[in-house]
């Protein structure tokens, strides 16, 4: 009974473990050596937004395939209208509400994330947010 109740209170079964970790051997066996494509793309959109005025934590140093911004003081948008605008107009999906306030907003680049789609991000992103 204790076991059930601290296991609800960790997030529910452990079943979820053997997915998560039978992704994570898929990644490490088939997709290493194309991980360094996602962070240099992540360093791309990373640098472009720290150009255009974008605040970027550690002053735009992005290490993975994450990049976190928040917009500029001076944003045409604001924050709670990005998401829904980058993905009706560029199809980019972007994750909003991150850090105190919900200032901060994430995007991931992934296996399915070409040139292309960094590019779209980065104009999008800057297109709508830049007066």
């Amino acid at each position: 009974r204790l076991a059930r109740r601290a296991r609800k209170r960790l997030g529910g079964g452990m079943r979820q473990v053997g997915v998560i970790a039978s992704m994570g051997m898929h990644a490490l066996t088939n997709n290493v050596d194309r991980m360094a494509d996602d962070h240099s793309r992540a360093q791309r959109i990373a640098s472009e937004l720290k150009n255009a005025g974008f605040f970027l934590p550690r002053d735009g140093q992005v290490d993975t395939n994450i990049v976190f911004f928040a917009l500029p003081d001076n944003s045409k948008l604001m924050k709670e209208e990005l998401p829904a605008k980058m993905f009706e107009k560029y199809g980019v999906k972007i994750a909003g509400g991150y850090s105190k306030g919900g200032r901060m907003f994430r995007l991931v680049t992934h296996m399915d994330v070409d040139d292309e789609g960094v590019d779209a991000t980065i104009e999008g992103i800057t297109s709508l947010c830049i007066p």
